[in-house]
């Protein structure tokens, strides 16, 4: 498990399933434009391809950074 920052008064920021992209899963924050979000731990784990490096995963997000990205921190891989 990933250590991120949580803002618990937010309503922003959530808890959701994704698939990420990248080409290795070693990292544990990703920028916006890697990360697609969706409905349900079903359709992230269908919607996986890890040799095209789109991976399940659970994510926390979006939050911005110091350097004005938005962020998704990775929770937790889905294995399919």
């Amino acid at each position: 498990m990933y250590e991120f920052p949580i803002d618990p008064d937010s309503t922003l920021v959530e808890r959701r399933y994704a698939l990420v992209y990248t080409p290795n899963r070693r990292r544990s924050r990703f920028p916006e434009n890697c990360v697609q979000i969706v409905e349900s731990l079903e359709q992230a784990t269908a919607g996986a391809d890890p040799e095209a490096g789109l991976y399940p995963a659970l994510v926390y997000g979006p939050s911005r950074s110091s350097e004005g990205l938005r962020l998704y921190y990775l929770i937790e891989w889905i294995m399919p």
